[in-house]
Order: structure tokens, then C-alpha cells, then sequence
């Protein structure tokens, strides 16, 4: 089956000025201008109508079970106080208990965004859901808080992070996050398809799972790597990654063993927690609370065996670093993995960090020196950085101002790749390209262009699969395309950025969408995977 989709703009490098592609058999056969297409024969032509056509986006990181979880649980993320939350909860409560349920699942609450400054209390969920369990994420899902029926029922009082208040981190969330996650096989399969089928509506073709034994188990990454990993599926591709830590090589072949499949060994294995949960690991205090320094939970030795192990099973490592204590411990790890394996090897093996939101100049020699490649969430500083936001109430203004440090990441020659960290915050790629153009901070502005590249070919690149030419529209790459209407097509560099991140600005530089207005996105119109349909607005 052929198809020509022609009277439109394709964003492609090795035919800037191309207005239509043909598709044979799930490749990139063809592109040209719109009058010698006139002389392609194709089973089919769409009427691309001025619509351009891009690489379709790979979302990095991901919690599917999460995020079909949150598409259909109580959202509170426009809760303007804590009040409004609290009236949530009690119409949540009474639609539950009217459907014969009993448990609200919420999510997104941020205390900060909140006048009275605090979450709810146990006692106050209580009277809002009469007696029902109740399990409310923070917005990181690094924390929650849970009423007394649930926290009853999961066993949570006296576990570490359990508090009398109902709020929950560490063991004590893991614990209620399980009860919270007791799903049937066929629920748990249709939150998946829900949350794939909501990633194919916004233009993205793969999505990297950071699958986690506190997160989803082992049971469901395998069924989503088996039921997306054909072109015919229907559905984006699941690159699958396990947060579980490994000793020896032969947990890492183990591992791989268990889940076919299997793209890399880690992921949500985490070495600290999350700014806004206080539980990132920092070298200074909190600033809003300076008893604590957040939480360590790997340390260098164990990053070290991990990464060795991982190493010569022949796949590669990824772990969750935030803090600037978290990314010390594990660069001493990776740098006692690189005195037994050696350098080349771990370039070799191609390892990853998740999020790595503070990184210093020392941090940055060290992970290009030994290769590692970096996914990172730039709708994080669009939600919480600024002068008003999350970062500086927690970390304070210096601190806060030198956080994900894009353009020192992409000068430095790092790999990137960006993603959501769905549901942490939702699907929105051309936001997060939106994000890395706009950052708070001037001089870590990147090119519309450069954020583009790593929301789609980065996203394979990381992942190990951009030998085919995936993430680019040339002839001979598979067909993993995405259609969008939008007002106006520019080059769009950073106001205030660098020179050299305004080398965008040349004659045949593919366009992309005007990402000026902050409200405003492109429309999806069209996500083809390999040429098939995932998406179709108007199906």
C-alpha cells in the first residue's frame, strides 16, 4: 500500500523545500515538490491542505499504568486552594459511592500553588469522602496523601514515611500506591491502551516506559512490550525500561531474560527523590525547610555495580537523578565503573540518566567524558521555575536559577532526549519544545529547532534505535510521521540566547510550528506509525 501526501510543508533536512512525501510499504520513498508529484503513482494521495508534516514525537519517559490512571482519576492540578481540592474529593466521593466503588484515586495536587500552603489532612479527607479510601498523589507522585481507610487497609502506619497527618513518602507511599494501583488483568489492559491511544492524539509514535516494582510489575511491562511491538499494533511503540537494581551480571541476564524485549535496565531506579517532595538529595538545605537535606536511596557502590553489571549483560543502565547530592554519588559510582570496565565500554553501552536537573561544570565534563546521555523534562521549569514558582520556594533563588541547564547540556555535546514524565506532567511535545525555548533562565534557551531534534530523533538515539533513520523524514526511514495545522511556520531561535544557539537562522532550514503564544498548539491531525494509523483526528 502506497500513499502520496502532497499542497503540504515537510519538515525534512534532506529536502528543505519539499511539499510532498510518498509512503510505500511503512518507508519513505519520495519527496519533492508539489508539481512532480503530479507525476507519482501512489494508491492513495492525501490533500495535505498547507498542513506540515514532521518526524512524529518519542516521549523519553513515561508511566503508562499512571498515566491512564490519572486520565480517568481526579485531576487537581486547576484546584485553586485547598479548600477546592477538598470539594473535589467530597463530589468524587459521592459519584464513587453512587457507582457502588470504593476508592478516589487523585492526582496533581501542589500545596505551593495553594494560599493555605499545605496538603490535606488525613482527618480532612475523611470527612470529604465519608469513610471511602482515598489516595491523592502530589504532582511529582513522589508523595501522596491518603485517608484512613486506605492507609488502614495497605498497613501503612509506623512504615518509614508514614506520618500521622496522612502524608506519605518513601516505604509508606510505595506501600499505598500498591493498594492504590489493585487492578484487574483487563482494567490494567485498558488504562494502557488509554494511555497510549492519548500519546498517538498528540503527534507521539514511542514512548520510553520507566517501569518500577513501586510503580507497575513486571507482568505489565511485558504485556505492553508485546502488545505494541508491531507496526500493526495500532498503537505507539513501548521501549521498555525496569527500575530494578542489579548486583552481578546475572541479575542483569535475569532480567533481560524475563522481559524479551527488554530495552534497558533501570529508569525509575532511583538514587534520590523529587524537589517538590523534599526528597531530592541536595548538598544544602531546603531552603523553606532547612531540616532536611532530602534522601539518598542508592549509593556509589551499588550505582557502581549496577552500571558494571548492566555493562557486560550487553544493555544499558538509566537512574533517577535530581539533586546535586544524588548526582555526586553517582558520579563516584560511575566513575569506579569506568576504572573496571573502562571508558570505551560504557560509551559503548550507551547509559542514561533520567531528569538530572541540577548538573554543575564538573558534572558535565564527567558525563561527556564517559558518554552518558540524558533524558530531561523541560515543562519542569515551565511549571515550577521563575521567580514565583516551586524551585525557588524550595531551593531558593541562586539554586533555583541554575536548573536544567539546556544549552549548557546541548553545548556541551550531551545526548538528549525530552519526555513528560507522564503523568507528571501531561502529553504536550510542543510544549515541551515550547519549554526549552522559552526557559526562565535566558542563557539556557535552545533552538526550537534543537528541542524539536531531541523530542524526536533524540528519543531513538537514546533508546538505541536511530540506525534506521528514525526521528527524520528521508527517503529510505520508516514512516513514523505526524500532520499538523498551525498558523504560521517560522525558524524560531531564543530571545536573549547565545550566538551560537541562534546558528538556526539559515536559508533551507526546515520550519516548524510558531510557538510564540503560550496557549496556543498545533493541531494533530494524522500520527502514522511505519505508515499506519495511530491517530486520526478526523476518524
Amino acid at each position: 500500500m502506497s500513499t502520496l501526501f502532497r499542497r503540504g510543508v515537510i519538515h525534512s533536512p534532506a529536502d528543505p523545500f519539499a511539499q510532498a512525501l510518498l509512503v510505500d510499504d511503512g518507508v519513505v520513498t519520495w519527496l519533492g515538490d508539489d508539481d512532480t508529484a503530479e507525476h507519482v503513482k501512489a494508491d492513495e494521495v492525501v490533500d495535505l491542505d498547507g498542513a506540515i508534516v514532521t518526524p512524529a514525537f518519542v516521549d523519553a519517559h513515561v508511566h503508562a499504568l499512571e498515566t491512564g490512571l490519572a486520565i480517568e482519576g481526579l485531576d487537581l492540578s486547576r484546584a485553586r486552594s485547598l479548600a477546592d481540592a477538598l470539594a473535589e474529593v467530597e463530589r468524587a466521593a459521592a459519584r464513587t459511592r453512587a457507582a457502588g466503588g470504593a476508592r478516589v484515586l487523585g492526582h496533581s495536587w501542589d500545596e505551593t500553588r495553594w494560599p493555605e500552603g499545605r496538603p490535606p489532612t488525613i482527618a480532612e479527607l475523611d470527612r470529604a469522602a465519608g469513610g471511602l479510601e482515598v489516595y491523592l498523589s502530589r504532582v511529582d507522585v513522589h508523595s501522596a496523601v491518603v485517608s484512613s481507610a486506605l492507609a488502614h487497609a495497605a498497613g501503612l502506619e509506623g512504615r518509614p514515611g508514614w506520618s500521622e497527618d496522612g502524608l506519605v513518602r518513601l516505604e509508606a507511599h510505595h506501600g499505598a500506591r500498591a493498594r492504590a494501583r489493585e487492578l484487574d488483568p483487563a482494567e490494567r489492559t485498558r488504562l494502557y491502551r488509554l494511555a497510549l491511544e492519548a500519546a498517538a492524539a498528540h503527534g507521539i509514535v514511542s514512548v520510553h516506559e520507566q517501569s518500577a516494582p513501586h510503580i507497575d510489575t513486571r507482568e505489565g511491562l511485558a504485556e505492553l512490550l508485546t502488545m505494541t511491538a508491531s507496526d500493526d499494533s495500532g498503537l505507539p511503540l513501548v521501549v521498555g525500561y525496569r527500575g530494578e537494581l542489579c548486583e552481578t551480571v546475572d541479575d542483569a541476564r535475569a532480567i533481560l531474560e524475563a522481559l524479551p524485549g527488554l530495552t534497558g535496565i533501570g529508569g525509575d531506579l532511583n538514587v534520590d527523590g523529587a524537589i517538590g517532595s523534599r526528597t531530592a538529595a541536595l548538598r544544602e538545605p531546603y531552603a523553606d525547610d532547612p531540616a532536611t537535606r532530602g534522601e539518598l536511596f542508592l549509593d556509589a557502590g551499588q550505582v557502581a555495580n549496577h552500571l558494571t553489571a548492566v555493562t557486560r549483560a550487553g544493555s544499558h543502565s538509566s537512574f533517577h537523578v535530581i539533586g546535586d547530592r544524588a548526582m555526586d554519588e553517582y558520579l563516584v559510582g560511575l566513575e569506579a565503573a569506568a576504572s573496571v570496565e573502562g571508558i570505551p565500554a560504557l560509551h559503548r553501552a550507551g547509559h542514561r540518566l533520567e531528569h538530572a536537573e541540577m548538573i554543575d561544570a564538573r558534572a558535565l565534563a564527567t558525563l561527556v567524558l564517559h558518554g552518558v546521555r540524558l533524558s530531561v523534562q523541560p515543562a519542569f521549569d515551565a511549571a515550577w521555575g521563575g521567580p514565583a514558582g516551586m524551585y525557588p520556594r524550595r531551593l531558593g533563588t541562586i539554586r533555583a536559577g541554575a536548573l536544567n541547564p539546556f544549552a549548557d547540556l546541548v553545548g556541551g555535546g550531551l545526548p538528549i532526549a525530552l519526555g513528560s514524565d507522564s503523568p507528571v506532567t501531561p502529553f504536550d511535545p510542543w510544549g515541551a519544545v515550547r519549554a526549552a525555548l522559552f526557559h526562565h533562565a535566558p542563557e539556557q534557551r535552545i533552538t526550537a529547532r534543537a528541542a524539536f531534534r531531541a523530542h524526536t530523533r533524540g528519543g531513538w538515539r537514546l533508546a538505541g534505535l536511530d540506525g534506521t533513520g528514525a526521528g527524520e523524514i528521508r527517503v529510505g526511514a520508516p514512516a513514523h510521521l505526524a500532520v499538523w495545522r498551525t498558523d504560521a511556520l517560522v525558524v524560531q531561535v531564543p530571545e536573549g540566547a547565545l550566538p551560537r544557539w541562534s546558528t538556526d537562522a539559515r536559508a533551507g532550514t526546515p520550519l516548524l510550528p510558531d510557538l510564540s503564544d503560550p496557549e496556543a498548539r498545533p493541531e494533530c491531525v494524522l500520527t502514522l506509525r511505519a505508515g499506519r494509523v495511530l491517530f486520526d483526528a478526523q476518524a
